[in-house]
């Protein structure tokens, strides 16, 4: 690497100093792959400002490490003298051209960072640090540029080396890109006047709609009350015995949202076709029989009905996969492209089992626990709500009431550790039992809430159609009190 100029010498003209056009950080510019012989995208006189801006001004050394990381800049020697500031800043000491001089020789960079000539030279050659935010937002684009060429050409080489998982790579090639992009989302302090006004002002719109929902809306009042919507960044499992109603209280869950609220829902279907899901919308939205939509013997009045209410649902941002067999890593990539093209606010995944890894492993457990941590991570990832269904297995048939419990989740006991709320569908109709004083519960559904991580545990009760295959909210007459545990 061409030093700077040794202490004491006379400067070089401006320009033909080591200002990074012959100094370029280690790896930068020298990679094979897309650009070979090109220089990377550089301002090199600009990071002489921001450098310059900062042994001017010590208050603006704060304000330039909140938007710059040390790995930002093109010129080795640049580098070299932001990170010996950002060392000095950390013990809280001052910051000027005799401290950072100093912390340079400590570490054995001075003469490769150019000396204390180069130093007095960044100093005078700015006016004052009044530009240092515009500045340093220019080597910030520069710096991500050159980010995505050295993460395209690390991707290109991946390729042609064959040696990973395609579906792995992927996976990785859009999680490389996908952390670029997200560099310049963090935010910094604001004032707790600030806070408590945008505070007040959620308060009086929660007010004003007097609910108590803070998640994705799930259409149904009691449901909304126990779990307040479904939250961001939660994996939400909803667990049943196969024909009890997952897909359909699924697809309600989806209708809700898109429909009522406008929130983007991403359904990714493995066991239904994407025909089949939109006959249950259709059921869910119309009321009309399903049996009726499946075989086409629809009376006229049932014809009136469903174009008259199918205009909503064919508005709703709801977006269909059916793929067989997808695996997380397939769903997780959909899911972002989906997010970026469209925005989403939830994704549904029916079911969980039907769902491949992408390697080999010794066990299902071992391919289905993957699975549930990589729906947590899918969840995180996009901060939105993963509603995924899932099997249970034959043990609560053992039992004299048939209610499911946490221990019944199939194949993986992670499914339970990974997610943060778990809920079981439960139809004592199906087993001929009744209630406590005799009654028929014929169309009463319950709604086990088993775990929620950040609040109670306890029953909702909805109605059942069985004509339409359709959950609907269940008349206050008929509730069944239940009461609520906290974890």
């Amino acid at each position: 690497m061409t030093q700077g100029p040794p202490p004491g010498s006379s400067p070089p003209p401006h320009g033909e100093r080591g200002n990074g056009r012959d100094q370029p950080r280690p790896g930068q510019g020298s990679a094979p792959g897309p650009g070979l012989g090109r220089v990377p995208p550089q301002a090199v006189e600009v990071e002489q400002a921001v450098i310059g801006a900062m042994l001017l001004d010590g208050r603006a050394v704060g304000r330039a490490i909140e938007m710059l990381d040390e790995g930002i800049f093109y010129n080795a020697p640049h580098e070299y003298i932001y990170s010996a500031m950002v060392r000095l800043y950390e013990r809280s000491e001052a910051v000027d051209q005799l401290t950072v001089a100093e912390e340079l020789k400590a570490a054995g960079r001075l003469d490769e960072s150019g000396g204390v000539v180069y130093l007095a030279e960044l100093a005078a050659g700015v006016a004052s640090a009044a530009n240092l935010e515009h500045h340093a937002k220019i080597v910030v684009d520069r710096g991500l540029s050159r980010g995505l060429i050295e993460a395209s050409s690390e991707i290109a080489n991946r390729a042609y080396e064959g040696q990973s998982n395609v579906y792995e790579l992927i996976d990785w090639a859009e999680q490389r890109i996908f952390s670029l992009s997200e560099r310049r989302l963090s935010q910094g302090f604001e004032s707790l006047e600030t806070v408590l006004h945008e505070t007040f002002e959620h308060i009086e719109r929660a007010h004003e709609r007097v609910s108590t929902v803070s998640g994705v809306d799930t259409g149904f009042g009691d449901m909304n009350d126990m779990t307040s919507g479904f939250q961001p960044g939660d994996l939400i499992i909803l667990a049943a015995r196969p024909s009890v109603g997952k897909t359909a209280l699924s697809m309600a869950f989806a209708r809700n949202a898109a429909v009522d609220s406008g929130t983007g829902v991403a359904v990714f279907s493995l066991e239904m076709s994407k025909t089949q899901v939109a006959q249950r919308l259709l059921c869910i939205e119309t009321r009309v029989d399903l049996q009726k939509l499946r075989t086409g013997r629809l009376r006229d009045d049932d014809w009136m009905h469903l174009t008259r209410n199918v205009g909503r649902l064919a508005q709703a941002p709801i977006y269909i996969d059916d793929t067989p067999g997808i695996t997380v890593l397939e769903a997780r990539a959909k899911a972002r492209r989906l997010q970026r093209e469209h925005g989403v606010g939830m994704v549904i995944v029916d079911y969980l089992q039907l769902m491949t890894s992408h390697d080999n492993v010794q066990s299902r457990e071992q391919e289905v626990s993957r699975i549930s941590r990589g729906l947590k991570a899918l969840a995180k990832e996009l901060n939105v709500p993963v509603l995924a269904l899932s099997q249970l297995s034959r043990a609560s048939e053992a039992r004299t009431d048939r209610r499911p419990q946490l221990s019944d989740l199939r194949e993986s006991g992670s499914l339970e550790q990974d997610a943060d709320v778990v809920m079981f569908i439960y139809r004592p109709d199906l087993y001929g039992l009744k209630s406590a004083d005799g009654a028929s519960l014929e169309g009463v559904a319950e709604i086990i809430i088993g775990k929620q991580r950040n609040g109670p545990t306890g029953s909702v009760h909805l109605m059942w159609n069985a004509d339409s295959a359709a959950f609907e909210n269940l008349a206050p007459e008929f509730r069944i009190q239940e009461e609520e545990e906290y974890p």
